[in-house]
């Protein structure tokens, strides 16, 4: 909470109209949050004049008030009404808390134009039978009758509730930094208060020591008073404190916590007596106790900071002090601690031992050290004046600041650039003046030094045009369509490839699943085709989710199984993620499983079950879509977990880039068939330009041909030869048919290829033709002791 009554101590806010001042400083990034106001409307200073019993009552007193321009009647019952006293009048269409209207009235025959207020019937003082038994609040200031009472109660503030960014740093947690704020807003200059003192001739360095032993105190100054009276704070003290939520103690503890919340900077009173003549700054031993002011016992670790009377801590640095140095009603002889601690250790610290602080807050944002050394001066300026104190001569300093300016040059067009606006060099002059940065203008150049207390604003023209952009004003800023050249949004990389694979695969009748990257030791010990191994999880969740999968096929099993158990006949299913192995290399795989139909048609009975050749096919189609037809084959193979004689490596390139096949019987009686791709490999793969060419005008001739060959010859074999036997006029070769049997012998089989010729430049004549079919059946004959079979 910010107090605007303080405010004004540093600058001149008369006249302004502080509603809509709330509303400048919300648009010029500093969010406010709410106003509020306790001020009661018709509440002026009252003089008694006279003051008789009322007629018809025993208890009430029939007064004459003097508001000022008038003297008024009231009837009133407190039991220390008299005549001279200045009370508290709440003339009519007053609303006191509780929404208790003050009307004009007739009480037992005598007319009665208002109320003279006690503080708890203000809201002041609790309702209480002790305040009630004080009565009438009797004003003992120099206001005159009719001037506004809320002066006297303190009531006339007006505060701001703070909604303050992140990334703001401690300048608006305290008064005069918000007073540089409202500053800026207004063109308007702040001036600090008064911190002049006398001091006597005796020194703090006869009385005691300072040691720094630790790097994360880079800045510690301290100052000593003696012969403190320790006494009620003055009155504008103690309301300016409660106005910003802290509960006034005594004048030298409010005079710590009133120098905080004007500088910003936390101080700490040491009662120098207890203290005892050295002080040693250093990280806490591990285990090391305190008892902090609170009365709770603090277990440190070697990460926390302390304040030491070179034996025992008497300070949790930065965050709460200890009880055996406290400030008592016997303290006559203080030290004043003025520092800056690391943030991050004092942030660590106050979370650790769940204490937090109105210092700690502070601490934790980091410090300006220039209001560290001014904060000192103040709080020595107050307790002379208002504790009596005796000021030291000397002072304790461990300064290893890094005191390096914060200097940025830039011209006006980089300003321009980043904001999107067209400013002037004398646009940007105003603003800098209004922000208090000092700068020099020099060949159409600014070099500005940020000030020390901006310790949010980093030294790059970022930061500089944030802060002018703010203060010119966002709601001026002027939307304008951008100039650059645009271009169509495409995804590249794997993300393309990888948006190509699951598009396809979707049209191809798969549903892609998700499915996590752990799995268990078990399923990670199967389909293990690649040699590599996996990596185990050091502290894993739980045992199912133990290891990092290299293979995203047991997930897949996984899958089919819960769809299994819920009765699902037909599951159709593709993954594309990534997997690792134990050397942290990661690939990103496609896997597909499918079992039971692949298309099904209820109306006509008809469908095609997942086999094989139709696992193949969809691996076929996919990679002729990504552009490497005729660049990829199938070589069987022996894989574990899979069916020894339906497993087959699909290489790409002559590189192996998956595996294709069944599921082994003896791990799932299913027919269940998988692949597996690297997206990874296929991905560092170069596609070549397709080329076209014109429809051939001419017919085609077509012959179908079955060979009975061995079992062990593989149809590509054949496929191979076919092609170099048939020349350039055969331009297409496709199995139709593989038949073992009756009328086959049982190590032997039947494939049935389709041919087709062709020529773009002319018709193909039926001899030409049939004796290249002969050659054909003649080589394949020759070659793998084949034999044509016959139609029957």
């Amino acid at each position: 909470m910010i107090s605007l009554n303080w405010v004004k101590d540093y600058i001149d806010l008369d006249g302004e109209d502080l509603k809509e001042l709330a509303v400048k400083i919300t648009k010029a990034g500093i969010n406010v949050e709410s106003v509020e106001t306790k001020h009661i409307d018709n509440l002026v200073i009252g003089k008694i004049v006279s003051c008789k019993k009322h007629s018809n009552s025993d208890h009430l007193n029939v007064c004459e008030v003097d508001i000022g321009k008038k003297i008024i009647q009231i009837v009133c019952g407190a039991s220390n009404v008299r005549v001279g006293i200045k009370v508290i009048v709440a003339l009519p269409g007053c609303i006191l808390p509780g929404n208790f209207e003050i009307k004009s009235g007739v009480i037992r025959g005598e007319e009665s134009n208002g109320m003279i207020c006690a503080l708890f019937e203000l809201g002041v003082e609790e309702k209480t039978d002790e305040n009630y038994a004080k009565g009438i609040e009797e004003v003992n200031s120099d206001l005159n009758p009719g001037d506004d009472a809320n002066i006297y109660l303190g009531l006339d503030d007006v505060l701001y509730e703070l909604d303050v960014h992140k990334h703001r740093n401690n300048d608006c947690y305290y008064h005069i930094g918000f007073a540089y704020e409202i500053a800026a807003i207004l063109n308007k200059k702040v001036h600090l208060p008064d911190d002049i003192y006398e001091e006597v001739e005796d020194d703090i360095n006869d009385f005691i020591t300072l040691e720094v032993d630790t790097s994360k105190c880079p800045f510690y100054s301290a100052k000593m008073v003696k012969n403190v009276v320790i006494k009620e704070s003055p009155d504008f003290i103690k309301k300016r404190l409660i106005a910003a939520g802290m509960r006034p103690i005594n004048n030298v503890v409010d005079i710590s916590n009133y120098v905080m919340l004007e500088y910003g900077q936390p101080l700490h009173f040491f009662d120098k007596d207890k203290l005892g003549d050295k002080i040693l700054v250093r990280n806490a031993k591990e285990n090391e106790e305190i008892i902090t002011l609170d009365g709770n016992k603090r277990i440190l670790t070697k990460d926390d900071i302390v304040i030491t009377d070179s034996k025992k801590p008497v300070c949790v640095a930065g965050i709460m002090g200890g009880e055996n140095t406290d400030v008592d009603i016997n303290t006559k002889n203080i030290l004043i601690e003025s520092a800056i601690f690391d943030p991050v250790s004092i942030r660590y610290t106050s979370s650790r031992l769940n204490l937090k602080s109105e210092a700690s807050i502070r601490y934790g944002k980091g410090l300006n050290y220039e209001y560290t050394l001014k904060a000192l001066k103040r709080a020595c300026h107050l307790l002379e004046k208002y504790a009596s104190a005796k000021i030291l001569s000397g002072i304790l300093v461990h300064d290893k600041v890094d005191k390096k300016e914060k200097i940025v040059s830039f011209k006006t067009e980089d300003i321009n650039t980043l904001l999107g606006i067209t400013l002037t060099k004398e646009d940007v002059k105003t603003e800098l003046k209004r922000l208090d940065f000092d700068y020099k203008f020099d060949k159409d150049a600014f070099t500005v030094t940020i000030p020390r207390r901006r310790l949010d604003v980093d030294p790059n023209i970022n930061d500089i045009a944030e802060e002018i952009g703010r203060l010119y004003g966002y709601h001026n800023l002027v939307s304008t369509l951008p100039k650059i050249e645009t271009r169509r949004g495409v995804y590249v990389g794997d993300v393309r490839i990888r948006k190509l694979i699951s598009r396809r695969l979707r049209t191809l009748g798969l549903n892609e699943v998700k499915t996590y990257t752990l799995i268990s030791k078990e399923m990670a010990n199967k389909f293990c085709y690649d040699n590599k191994k996996h990596i185990n999880l050091p502290n894993p969740m739980s045992i199912d989710k133990s290891v990092v999968r290299k293979s995203i096929l047991p997930s897949l099993i996984n899958v089919y199984e819960y769809n299994k158990a819920r009765n699902v006949q037909d599951i159709l299913i593709y993954e594309i993620a990534k997997t690792y192995d134990s050397d942290y290399n990661e690939d990103t795989k496609i896997s597909i499983l499918m079992k039971g139909d692949y298309i099904k048609n209820s109306w006509s009975g008809s469908r095609i079950k997942c086999d094989f050749y139709v696992i193949k096919g969809i691996v076929e189609n996919l990679l002729n879509y990504l552009g490497f037809q005729n660049r990829y084959n199938f070589e069987k193979c022996i894989i574990p977990d899979m069916h020894p004689g339906m497993s087959a490596i699909v290489k790409l390139d002559k590189d192996p880039i998956g595996i294709i096949g069944r599921i082994h019987p003896l791990y799932k009686k299913e027919e269940i068939y998988l692949a597996e791709l690297s997206m990874t490999k296929i991905n560092e793969k170069q596609v070549k330009p397709i080329k076209y060419k014109e429809s051939s005008k001419y017919p085609e001739i077509k012959k179908d041909v079955a060979f009975v060959v061995k079992k062990d010859i593989n149809a590509i074999e054949l496929i191979n030869q076919i092609k170099k036997s048939g020349g350039r006029l055969l331009t297409k070769v496709d199995v139709f048919d593989i038949y073992v049997g009756e009328n086959v012998n049982s190590n032997e089989k039947s494939i049935a290829f389709s041919l087709t010729f062709s020529d773009n430049t002319r018709t193909l004549n039926e001899d030409e033709v049939m004796k290249l079919f002969e050659k054909i059946i003649n080589d394949i004959d020759s070659k793998f002791d084949a034999k044509v079979r016959n139609g029957e």
